[in-house]
């Protein structure tokens, strides 16, 4: 296992659970512009809000979907810095969108070793793969990832592991996972309600994370 792995809270959007997230200095938040999504972060978040995150945390905007056009200006606008593409975005879309400078996150969603090989075509457009839990909902649904799949990964890609994953994880997970994540991503298994974390179960998290890593 890697040293330092990083982490990623995903489904944030309210400010004063921001600002006290921001305090835990997690490497990447995550902002959901997906409007079926319960922690749909549209209505919720000013460029002030955003700008009171230091550069430290990388501001990471989630879409499914969406047209490039409409993922650049909500970049613009909040200025986010990481683009993580969570539907059936192509190879073509991930690139325009990295030859813009954003860094590129692309999320899959696996249920078998045969679907592993569909990655591939991604591998020199996007910085990071995702790994998640398939759903009809595109992530959030707190059903665990199987991680065995990993063994069969193909590319040496660095990815962050998703789905399901809760506070006592930490304590296993580093030797648990077959292959080393460059991240691991939570949301669900840390909320009060959707879109609001439960900051207390993160730094635990967090602490015991990094202290292992």
């Amino acid at each position: 296992m890697q040293n330092n792995l990083k982490i990623k809270v995903c489904g944030m959007r309210q400010q004063e659970n921001i600002e006290a997230l921001t305090a835990l200095g997690p490497d990447y938040m995550g902002f959901i512009f997906y409007s079926k999504s319960p922690r749909f972060a549209g209505g919720f978040l000013t460029p002030k809000i955003i700008k009171q995150i230091p550069e430290s945390i990388k501001k990471t905007g989630v879409f499914v979907n969406l047209k490039n056009q409409d993922i650049l200006e909500i970049c613009k606008n909040l200025s986010l810095n990481t683009v993580q593409l969570h539907g059936k975005e192509s190879p073509e879309q991930c690139r325009a969108i990295k030859n813009l400078g954003l860094e590129v996150i692309k999320a899959f969603s696996l249920n078998s070793m045969e679907e592993i090989d569909q990655i591939m075509a991604y591998e020199e457009v996007c910085d990071y793969f995702l790994f998640d839990t398939p759903t009809r909902k595109y992530g959030g649904s707190g059903k665990k990832f199987d991680w065995s799949l990993l063994k069969a990964l193909p590319s040496e890609k660095p990815f962050f592991l998703s789905g399901g994953i809760e506070e006592n994880d930490a304590e296993t997970l580093i030797e648990d996972c077959p292959v080393s994540p460059f991240a691991v991503d939570i949301n669900s298994k840390f909320e009060i309600e959707p879109g609001l974390k439960n900051i207390e179960s993160i730094e635990r998290f967090i602490k015991t994370i990094r202290k292992q890593s």
